[in-house]
């Protein structure tokens, strides 16, 4: 698999994480049915964590949970770390 097409699919989890952290914010703001937590997380947990860390400052979402401060930069840079091995491992020219 190339490096591209690794990019392209991270790009796609994030903006996804991202969209769920906007779209549920507008639920909360209107009354509507929320996206659960687990669905969050499970996006996030699937590379998406930064897309879900910029949801939660640029929609101001989901900031007072402590689980979220914690685990979304957490998980963040544990992504980071396992991309940077897999790019010295398996992709590093």
């Amino acid at each position: 698999m190339s490096a591209g097409v690794i990019a392209a699919a991270l790009a796609a989890l994030n903006l996804a994480s991202f969209g769920l952290m906007a779209y549920d914010k507008r639920c909360a703001k209107t009354g509507k049915r929320r996206v659960p937590e687990k669905t969050l997380f499970l996006a996030a947990a699937c590379f998406g964590a930064l897309g879900g860390v910029l949801g939660m400052q640029l929609c101001r979402h989901k900031t007072k949970h402590w689980y979220f401060q914690v685990f979304f930069p957490l998980m963040l840079a544990v992504q980071i770390a396992l991309l940077i091995w897999g790019y010295m491992t398996w992709l590093k020219p």
